[in-house]
């Protein structure tokens, strides 16, 4: 999925979505894959957290760092990768709730041409949850 670059608080909503069933005490897992191309120099990063999207807050303490590139060089020669980060968390909810992946692309200085969470074959984004208390 393609995210728009832009300043820091524009998080965009991925279509990856967990249903907490019920009341009780989750674990939640995610791999959040990042992607990032761009031509030097540029500074760009990925940052993604969760979002509980019943009560429209944050997960407190789930925004992770995905992937960055800092490039100084003046060559305009092309650079980039992809980098996976986890975020685990518990989270104790009142009844069935909905969580969802949040990302944002930020530019620093330059551009990435390139912002994405990404899967494919050699790696997935992801996104799962377990029951682990009342």
């Amino acid at each position: 999925m393609n995210l728009p670059a832009g300043a820091p608080g524009g998080w965009t909503d991925t279509p990856l979505e967990v249903t907490l069933p019920r009341a009780g005490t989750y674990e939640l897992d995610a791999d959040v894959r990042g992607r990032l191309i761009g031509n030097a120099p540029f500074n760009s990063y990925i940052v993604a957290r969760l979002w509980d999207a019943t009560s429209g807050a944050e997960v407190p303490q789930s925004e992770r760092l995905v992937y960055q590139i800092i490039d100084n060089r003046t060559d305009n020669a092309l650079d980039g990768g992809n980098a996976t980060a986890p975020i685990s968390e518990l989270i104790k909810v009142t009844g069935p709730t909905t969580i969802r992946l949040q990302a944002e692309a930020v530019n620093s200085y330059g551009a990435a041409s390139t912002s994405q969470i990404y899967s494919d074959s050699v790696g997935y984004t992801a996104l799962s949850y377990d029951r682990v208390g009342p």
